[in-house]
């Protein structure tokens, strides 16, 4: 089988996304896995690559920039960057670290690019890298992440945000918004959607019989109403349901216990009502700081956004502003999303 063609977005050009791309793509066994096909703007990269060598990372001359108009005139071997190049950034006003409608404008143009190679079928899957919120708004782009970016165009009613590190797996009701609103979005036929799509994830995943965990709202699942009714009056409902569909499904359970559960593997999903919940449990497993080189060890996990009609699979943190241009960035999580957008797209082929 050939192997797929996965586009990968630039990200902010000013953050980490430019830097783990080249880093990822010294990996022999990503160019075993797939063909990538980076989306941005091809001057950022020789400007990576400059920064790279200037720091001893990454030796001058092992990368070629290709830039390509077309997915079918990648070259797609080691040693190349096959870039989808657009003229996006003024390289005179680029500044590592610094927010600019610029970059975000980039970043944005880069997401939807590589929606619409998907859409239309030239590649096989997505992946993205960190995007920062306020420079796409700061462009007029008001989304307040990939995920609802995804879902505007490709027309996706129902989706979901999963986090997955791996075996431990987390689909959230509520993402990106203010945790007052995302206490009002827990709503019965909300968290069934996020069931049956957990359930359907997992077992594309492999898991023949889904073991799904509803985690509560409120501290100790609201204690039978003494710290609130969402248990209830939402959350409750939706589990007995989720059952007479079929759903192995349990809850709710106490927030501050499930996650060990489920990395324990009594679960091979939780379902999280709201972005901290389920970010924060994933992140502290899959991320390892080395105090004494004062650099990430581990950035682990991918996010991977269900029920859309094309694969979308991102790394799971941010752009790292604060250290971007110095060479220092740990490429795990974006090596990770390429390995499970390539998997996903086998298996898609095969259906």
């Amino acid at each position: 089988m050939d192997r797929p063609i996965l586009a990968i977005t630039m990200g902010d050009p000013a953050g980490c996304g430019p830097e783990i791309t080249v880093k990822a793509l010294r990996k022999p066994e990503v160019f075993a896995m797939c063909r990538p096909l980076v989306v941005g703007d091809a001057n950022v990269f020789e400007r990576t690559l400059a920064m790279l060598a200037d720091v001893g990372v990454v030796p001058a001359g092992e990368f070629t920039v290709h830039r390509v108009k077309d997915p079918t005139e990648g070259i797609y071997e080691p040693g190349t960057i096959d870039v989808l190049h657009y003229d996006l950034i003024d390289m005179d006003q680029f500044e590592w670290g610094k927010l600019s409608a610029q970059c975000g404008e980039a970043a944005f143009v880069c997401v939807t690019e590589a929606i619409r190679l998907a859409m239309e079928g030239k590649v096989d899957g997505t992946v993205t890298n960190a995007l920062n919120k306020e420079a796409i708004n700061l462009a007029g782009h008001h989304y307040s992440g990939h995920t609802e970016i995804y879902a505007d165009y490709t027309h996706t009613r129902d989706y979901a945000m999963m986090l997955a590190h791996g075996d431990l797996r987390v689909i959230h009701v509520s993402t990106h918004v203010a945790l007052r609103e995302a206490c009002d979005r827990v709503k019965k036929d909300r968290i069934l959607t996020c069931i049956r799509l957990a359930d359907e994830e997992c077992r594309r995943q492999g898991v023949e019989h889904p073991r799904l965990a509803v985690a509560g709202l409120n501290p100790h699942a609201g204690e039978h109403g003494l710290f609130g009714r969402e248990e209830i009056d939402e959350i409750i409902p939706a589990i007995e349901e989720a059952r007479r569909q079929g759903y192995d499904v349990t809850g709710p359970e106490p927030p501050d216990s499930l996650f060990s559960k489920a990395r324990g593997g009594w679960y091979d999903c939780v379902v999280a009502m709201y972005h901290d919940q389920g970010h924060i449990p994933l992140k502290v497993v899959g991320f390892e700081y080395d105090r004494e080189k004062q650099a990430w060890k581990a950035v682990q996990g991918v996010n991977i956004t269900l029920g859309l009609p094309i694969i979308r699979v991102s790394v799971d943190h941010g752009t790292a502003f604060d250290t971007s241009g110095r060479g220092i960035q740990n490429e795990d999580s974006l090596v990770n999303s390429i390995e499970f957008a390539a998997r996903s797209a086998a298996g898609r082929k095969k259906e």
